[in-house]
């Protein structure tokens, strides 16, 4: 998908969520357009509705951050979906493209020094690049997989049905992937979003959606086989250079959940890839 197209999706699908009411509008009668018109949206950006209507359109020039910023503000844009739109609108520095280094020295120290919580390093495509051993005491040890399997959305989209409490999960997680900075430009992403929306009809519903959503926290709630039920604060916070996030699980203290990552603590063994950036 070209950025001309991403761009006509993106605004045609965020112009039909907004109610005249909810831009100060009157509602009016025998409304027939789900959500604004598209003159409505041209004359609160300040442009001219031919020049809309050709943005919708795939059609016309590139248009500027100002455009790009007066139709982030007149379709209610949350601050994450704005930088989307500037991304698919071709104003930010362009991308870097391919699979970028493995996480710097810094986070690998980082994880070692992190002996009780579980934590990993991820890049946009949600690949596995590095963790230390409670996260392999939690989930299992990534080295136990093939590299190429090491990737948090295709272990979330392994089957077609999701646990009702991974709902909200999948949703975040796959806006994440579009809201990515690569994203529509790189290759490992467009080939992610490719095989998974072949393989999980659940993933192709979710993509066709154009949620754009960085996650910052996210509960999830899982059954360990030796410390049972567990839930559990993912924190998800981005790295400088922006590629990679690093990924903690967290209890509130005094409850179960926290007593169970204590057992898992004393139990845990050096895992082969605790510290160890994903490099095959």
């Amino acid at each position: 998908m070209s950025k001309r197209t991403e761009l006509a999706d993106f605004l045609r699908s965020r112009r039909a969520r907004l109610q005249p009411e909810q831009v100060g509008l009157a509602p009016g009668h025998r409304r027939q357009t789900a959500g604004l018109r598209r003159e409505e949206v041209a004359l609160l950006a300040g442009i001219s509705v031919d020049y809309y209507i050709r943005l919708e359109q795939g059609r016309g020039p590139q248009p500027s951050e100002q455009v790009l910023s007066a139709l982030g503000r007149t379709l209610r844009l949350t601050g994450d979906e704005h930088d989307y739109l500037l991304r698919i609108g071709g104003r930010p520095p362009a991308p870097r493209l391919g699979v970028p280094a493995g996480p710097p020295p810094n986070v690998l120290r980082l994880l070692e020094r992190l002996g009780a919580v579980p934590a990993m390093v991820i890049n946009v495509c949600w690949d596995v690049l590095a963790w230390n051993r409670m996260l392999a005491a939690l989930i299992g040890d990534p080295s136990d997989v093939p590299a190429r399997e090491r990737n948090t959305l295709r272990w979330l989209f392994g089957s077609p049905t999701l646990p009702p409490d991974h709902a909200e999960f999948a949703r975040q997680a796959v806006a994440d992937l579009r809201a990515s900075a690569r994203h529509p430009d790189d290759p490992d992403v467009r080939r992610l979003v490719s095989e998974l929306s072949a393989a999980n009809p659940l993933f192709a519903e979710l993509w066709a959606e154009l949620e754009i959503e960085v996650p910052r926290t996210v509960t999830k709630r899982a059954v360990h086989p030796v410390v049972g039920e567990i839930e559990l604060d993912c924190e998800i916070l981005p790295l400088p250079g922006g590629e990679h996030r690093l990924v903690l699980y967290t209890a509130a203290p005094d409850t179960p959940s926290h007593h169970a990552l204590q057992a898992l603590s004393s139990m845990a063994a050096p895992c082969r890839g605790q510290g160890d950036p994903l490099t095959t």
